[in-house]
C-alpha cells in the first residue's frame, strides 16, 4: 500500500517542493516528479538548475535520452515510470496510477484552491486505505 505524505502551508510550493526534492537527492534516493502542466514542469526544471551553486540537484526530464542514469525526473505523464519507490505530486489531481509507488509526496501551497484541492486528494487515498502522514510548513 502507497504511503502518502502532505507537506502543507508552505508559503511557496515551488520552494518547497525543490527542497524536498534537495532531500531526497542528499539521502540518493530516486524522485520521480510528476508535473502535468507544461509551465509547473518547467519551473520545477529551473529552480532546480539555478539552485544555490553548490547544491546542484541531477534532474532530467522522464523522456530524455539521460533518464535511465538520472535518479531525479520530472515526467509530465506517467504511463511508463522509470521507478516506483517515491512519486511527487505537482498536480491538483490523483496522479495516474499512484498506487505502483511504495510512497507518495504532496506538496500543498496555502492558496485556498490549492488547499481544497488536497483536502480532496486527502479524502481519496484515504478511501482507498493509504496511511496519511501530514508535516506543516507553514511555521518554518
Amino acid at each position: 500500500m502507497t504511503q502518502v505524505f502532505f507537506y502543507y502551508d508552505a508559503a511557496d510550493r515551488l520552494a518547497a517542493a525543490c527542497a524536498l526534492i534537495g532531500g531526497a537527492w542528499t539521502k540518493r534516493r530516486p524522485l520521480l516528479i510528476y508535473a502535468p502542466e507544461k509551465a509547473v514542469a518547467e519551473s520545477v526544471d529551473r529552480a532546480l538548475w539555478t539552485r544555490a551553486q553548490l547544491s546542484f540537484i541531477p534532474h532530467c526530464r522522464s523522456d530524455s535520452p539521460l533518464a535511465a542514469e538520472t535518479p531525479i525526473q520530472i515526467a509530465e505523464q506517467l504511463d511508463t515510470p522509470p521507478q516506483t519507490e517515491r512519486l511527487m505530486n505537482l498536480s491538483r489531481s490523483i496522479p495516474p496510477g499512484y498506487q505502483r509507488f511504495q510512497s507518495l509526496v504532496e506538496v500543498v501551497g496555502q492558496d485556498e484552491e490549492d488547499r481544497l484541492a488536497a483536502r480532496e486528494r486527502v479524502r481519496f487515498y484515504k478511501s482507498e486505505g493509504c496511511e496519511v502522514s501530514y508535516f506543516n510548513l507553514g511555521d518554518r
